[in-house]
């Protein structure tokens, strides 16, 4: 039991302070808590966090093969891009239409927060490095071992972190907007910004080959 709360903090505390930094998925994730419910914001959560442990499975277990997608990671990388795009492009034409509850044009799909959820971490290839990378780490320090119970007291705690991580900008997110007037027209064009500035990075880094299929073959 030692052993497992052990692995499960570890897995738990990266994937938390691993969440924290703005990024694509937890200001979707704030966007869907603020101008929806916090239901379909967890929704949101559960499925792209559900997706990131699929990964960290494969990338235990089957690392010689990821390694050999790079072309299937750089599309997946446009494809992010794009969608970036899409969210900014979204937020902005939401705070320049008039109306209080005008929301992302993406979030106005008739697709289920679990699924969508699961889309857009599926088709961003960043955590992959980052996983193989902490995980690389945990072995070399003999902190995780390759057994199916290491594996999965890691990934649980993956999970549970994620989700943690996101419940800061779910529930931060709505404490925050209830407190300011207008706050619905002043939260697209910051989600617009914050978007606008990822799209810009990520653009950068895959012409600079700086990306995450870069960042994986130098992990050794």
């Amino acid at each position: 039991m030692i052993k497992f709360f052990r692995i499960f903090l570890w897995g738990l505390l990266i994937s938390f302070l691993g969440s924290l930094p703005l990024g694509t998925l937890n200001v979707a994730a704030m966007q869907i808590g603020i101008q929806e419910t916090i239901q379909n914001a967890i929704w949101f959560s559960v499925g792209s966090l559900l997706v990131e442990m699929i990964y960290v499975r494969i990338s235990l277990v089957g690392i010689d093969w990821v390694r050999k997608q790079q072309r299937l990671m750089r599309v997946m990388e446009w494809i992010t891009l794009f969608i970036i795009i899409a969210l900014a492009a979204g937020s902005f034409t939401a705070a320049l239409t008039s109306g209080e509850n005008n929301k992302n044009v993406i979030l106005n799909f008739n697709l289920h927060r679990f699924y969508l959820g699961m889309f857009m971490c599926a088709i961003n290839p960043v955590q992959i490095p980052f996983w193989f990378g902490w995980s690389t780490v945990l072995f070399t320090k003999k902190i995780l071992h390759p057994t199916t119970f290491d594996y999965n007291s890691y990934i649980i705690g993956i999970g549970i972190g994620t989700l943690l991580g996101n419940c800061v900008f779910i529930f931060g997110g709505k404490w925050v907007i209830q407190r300011i007037a207008n706050s619905q027209y002043y939260l697209n064009w910051i989600i617009g910004a914050i978007f606008s500035v990822t799209a810009f990075i990520q653009l950068v880094m895959i012409l600079r080959k700086k990306n995450a299929v870069s960042k994986f073959t130098e992990v050794k």
